[in-house]
């Protein structure tokens, strides 16, 4: 299991949000953590400790008028650490070049291959043409409903038809090269993990998996190891005292190193 690290960026600012709460109009959510660093700064932390695969995810639409602080707060961070992290948010096949061309090693993609609530099949291999699988990390978040997890797009509001599932994994699969799974309803709420999103993806045995969401404290690196048989990556966020929270980081690292 791998540290995976983030910078979540809203209205121009590293924050940590209740994943659930994302809103585009007014471009609102409810915050854990406003940083008073920019997003340079953690991508330079990162640097020095080493820790490639973060993702930086863009929470504001092209459509926000903080888009564009938004997007040159990643762009800074990219030049801080060019080529070491994984960029999402309105990520599509005749932009993802401009990511990767700027210091990013992989593009991160939901919304453009879930059309209309379902798998569109020909973006996805348009997506993986523009950049190639190995480039092409794909976003499959999901939130519960009717007894199941479903894929949900456009920042975590739209659910789509198309349910997390070992089919699922392996349909996409052949056209990425790694998968990051945030179990919204438990994103940003320390809560502690979505133990049934764990063991599903504990259960997969193909490309790499990073999770995201609801890590309170240490004994939930702990269970997601257990759950995930030691191959699901993660990432923490409210909780890592990087954002206010009271996981130690240095502590966060060496655990996930055993």
């Amino acid at each position: 299991m791998q540290f995976r690290p983030c910078i979540d960026i809203h209205n121009g600012k590293v924050k940590q949000i209740v994943g659930g709460s994302l809103r585009d109009e007014g471009d609102a959510a409810r915050e854990n953590f406003v940083s008073e660093q920019d997003a340079a700064f953690y991508a330079k932390l990162y640097k020095r400790d080493g820790l490639k695969n973060g993702h930086i995810v863009l929470l504001n639409p092209p459509s926000s008028p903080y888009y564009e602080q938004t997007r040159q707060q990643a762009l800074a961070a990219l030049r801080a650490w060019p080529h070491a992290f994984w960029v999402g948010g309105g990520i599509r096949d005749d932009n993802a070049r401009f990511w990767l061309e700027n210091g990013a090693s992989h593009v991160i993609v939901t919304s453009f291959v879930f059309r209309g609530g379902k798998l569109d099949r020909e973006n996805l291999k348009k997506m993986s043409r523009a950049v190639g699988r190995e480039h092409l990390v794909l976003d499959i978040s999901c939130r519960r409903r009717g007894g199941q997890y479903v894929i949900v797009t456009d920042r975590w509001q739209k659910f789509t038809e198309l349910a997390l599932s070992l089919d699922t994994l392996r349909e996409l699969e052949p056209y990425c090269s790694e998968f990051l799974v945030h179990a919204v309803d438990a994103e940003g709420k320390t809560n502690g993990i979505e133990a049934d999103v764990a063991r599903l993806l504990g259960d997969y045995d193909g490309i790499p998996v990073t999770y995201a969401g609801g890590v309170a404290g240490y004994e939930d690196l702990r269970r997601l190891r257990e759950l995930g048989r030691n191959r699901v990556h993660v990432t923490v966020g409210s909780a890592l005292d990087l954002f206010g929270g009271e996981l130690d980081y240095r502590r966060v690292l060496e655990m996930c190193k055993e």
